[in-house]
């Protein structure tokens, strides 16, 4: 997470060359791309020192969250747009994020999901694809 600070800070910056020497860094290290551009808010934590994430050049991803391992977050084909994800977000391992969607704050992903629709808040969605199996929940409760 250091690293993709540092990078998104020298990006923001229009600084050329290191953004790319961290990103080549970071995915040398943990095998994952995460680019400079990607917007990442406060308090947010990779599982795993982000082992296995690809992330968009695009997204957008709140505070709080809580990123699992081997996880992709991107576009669809015939779609321009990435998906935004809100506040206080659990990721399990595995899950995919993608095409032009919206996830609400205090939602639960679970391990391997794959959302490809919009998902509101406060609620539990798991499967392939994504269905909500429970709403009004409080993420403090299980995670």
């Amino acid at each position: 997470m250091r690293l993709h600070r540092t990078a998104n800070f020298l990006y923001r910056k229009r600084i050329p060359f290191l953004p790319r020497a961290i990103y080549v860094l970071q995915y040398l290290v943990s095998n994952s791309a995460i680019p400079a551009s990607v917007q990442i808010g406060k308090r947010t934590k990779f599982a795993y020192r982000g082992i296995g994430l690809v992330i968009h050049k695009e997204a957008v991803i709140g505070d709080d969250c809580m990123i699992g391992q081997g996880m992709t977050i991107g576009g669809r084909s015939k779609h321009i747009a990435v998906p935004i994800i809100g506040n206080n977000v659990y990721m399990g391992a595995g899950c995919r994020v993608l095409g032009p969607i919206t996830i609400g704050d205090n939602v639960i992903i679970g391990p391997n999901s794959v959302v490809l629709e919009d998902i509101p808040s406060n609620c539990i969605v798991v499967g392939i694809p994504a269905r909500i199996i429970k709403t009004g929940i409080k993420v403090e409760d299980f995670v």
